[in-house]
């Protein structure tokens, strides 16, 4: 009897899933303390010291929302993925009756989940340490939609650095890759407020998480200063059309070895 590859697709879906659920707090703990600290921090203590400017905080908020959704799903794919290739436990995937690409599309799905789930708690704990948001609600669909994507891209590339990496080296590469990312993803400040560093602003426009900092900015605070919304969807689907199959290459790559 044939299966269908959809039904294998949302099997093995579920089976991440449920993981996820079974390890949710840990998993959040892990990565909503970060964002956490930096928005109590530069958002609440040094604006309350006058260090930063009124209204940092409704800078800082949207781009740490950014920040998980990326991260978060980044994380979740290069960790599990490379020691599962370790210790080859990655052969029962492997034996599923899909083609590989569709392996490769259901770990960036999965990854993006805990990326998308750890971006919506950070609403709630950035109202609680903030107290009012004063998000534009009408702009909160739009919001949404470029956090799935962000949460995306991020598991695009989590899943690639995790075909590429061996496990023994993920962490480190992670800590020689991702706060480079972190810093110029636009998540601390607006892009177009880079006109005076120009070489920085470069940097900031190969990120991935830039687009989706600026989305963000511009559906939920759209007073502040934003990349225009064509311009992130644009730098979001470029960064799917790049990792997606470099992803599919270095997966493929490392399962035939």
């Amino acid at each position: 009897m044939t299966v269908s590859p959809w039904r294998v697709f949302w099997g093995l879906l579920e089976h991440d899933l449920l993981i996820t659920r079974k390890q949710l707090g840990g998993v959040l703990a892990q990565v909503l303390m970060q964002p956490l600290l930096m928005l109590l921090v530069f958002g609440k203590v040094l604006g309350e010291l006058g260090y930063t400017p009124p209204g940092y905080a409704r800078v800082l908020l949207p781009g740490l929302v950014a920040l998980n959704a990326f991260f978060a799903a980044a994380q979740n794919a290069s960790f599990p993925l490379a020691v599962e290739f370790a210790t080859r436990t990655i052969e029962n995937r492997l034996r599923a009756p899909v083609p590989l690409a569709w392996i490769v599309v259901e770990r960036i799905f999965a990854a993006a989940s805990r990326g998308l789930l750890t971006a919506v708690l950070m609403v709630p704990l950035g109202a609680l340490v903030l107290g009012d948001l004063s998000w534009r609600a009408a702009g909160l669909p739009a919001a949404f939609g470029y956090t799935v994507l962000g949460a995306l891209a991020g598991g695009a590339v989590g899943t690639t650095i995790g075909s590429l990496v061996a496990p023994a080296r993920i962490g480190i590469t992670f800590s020689l890759v991702m706060p480079p990312l972190l810093f110029t993803g636009s998540a601390q400040f607006p892009f177009p407020e880079l006109g005076a560093v120009p070489w920085f602003r470069a940097l900031c426009a190969l990120n991935p998480m830039t687009y989706v900092s600026e989305g963000l900015r511009g559906a939920l605070t759209p007073q502040v200063a934003h990349l225009p919304a064509w311009l992130c969807v644009t730098g979001l689907a470029v960064a799917l059309l790049v990792f997606t199959p470099a992803s599919l290459r270095a997966f493929r790559r490392r399962a035939i070895t």
